[in-house]
């Protein structure tokens, strides 16, 4: 991954400091199934290699496609987004609902396959710990260039009624993506509320895609 991808990839998921509560000490992984709980990360870091070494010659909607079902599996969007959304949410028609999720879910996919759409020897690891937060789960990465650069991602897990699912991306162990979001979100929804939000994301996917996912 280039230096620019990189900035791409600090772009998705660098934010505003998560609280603190999140950090805690490590506890050892037979505590939980390290397995069972990393299982969604270790697919989603199989496909991202996948799209990396398909690359920019394979096109943004084939690639979109391929990685859709992996986020779909890896991450509790409709949690993420609800929160993300905040106090909006429950002043939003079921329609409006409906319609940010299907957004939501294509800004998300959208945003992952244009920050890794090539592949230099990068190499994903989990690491063999989890971290207690609460009743969820932390599972640490690391994103390692062929430079040697490491990057850290740790996702949080929490257990749902389709398994363990990620409601945050933590980098660095600290920066909330969630959080992020949220700032992010504030603006369009005292603008316009769900419909200023989903224009502004519309835009957004057609930005990282070229115009290829609408």
């Amino acid at each position: 991954m280039t230096s620019l991808h990189r900035r791409g990839l600090l772009g998705l998921i660098t934010g505003s400091l998560i609280a603190g509560s999140l950090i805690a000490w490590p506890i050892p992984a037979r505590a939980v199934d390290l397995a069972d709980v990393s299982a969604p990360i270790a697919a989603l870091n199989a496909g991202l290699v996948q799209i990396m070494k398909a690359g920019r010659k394979v096109p943004f909607s084939q690639r979109f496609d391929l990685f859709a079902p992996i986020v779909d599996r890896a991450f509790d969007l409709t949690g993420i987004l609800r929160v993300s959304v905040g106090q909006s949410w429950a002043k939003m028609t079921e329609q409006e609902h409906a319609e940010l999720q299907k957004v939501f879910r294509q800004y998300t996919v959208a945003s992952w396959v244009a920050n890794f759409d090539e592949f230099n020897d990068d190499r994903f690891e989990i690491l063999p710990e989890l971290r207690a937060v609460g009743t969820d789960q932390v599972v640490a990465t690391r994103l390692t260039a062929a430079s040697g650069e490491v990057t850290k991602l740790d996702y949080v897990m929490r257990q749902t009624d389709t398994g363990w699912r990620a409601i945050d991306v933590l980098y660095n162990g600290t920066i909330s993506n969630v959080v992020k979001q949220r700032s992010d979100f504030r603006g369009p929804l005292s603008e316009g509320g769900a419909a200023q939000l989903i224009a502004s994301l519309k835009k957004k996917i057609a930005d990282l895609s070229g115009g290829a996912i609408s």
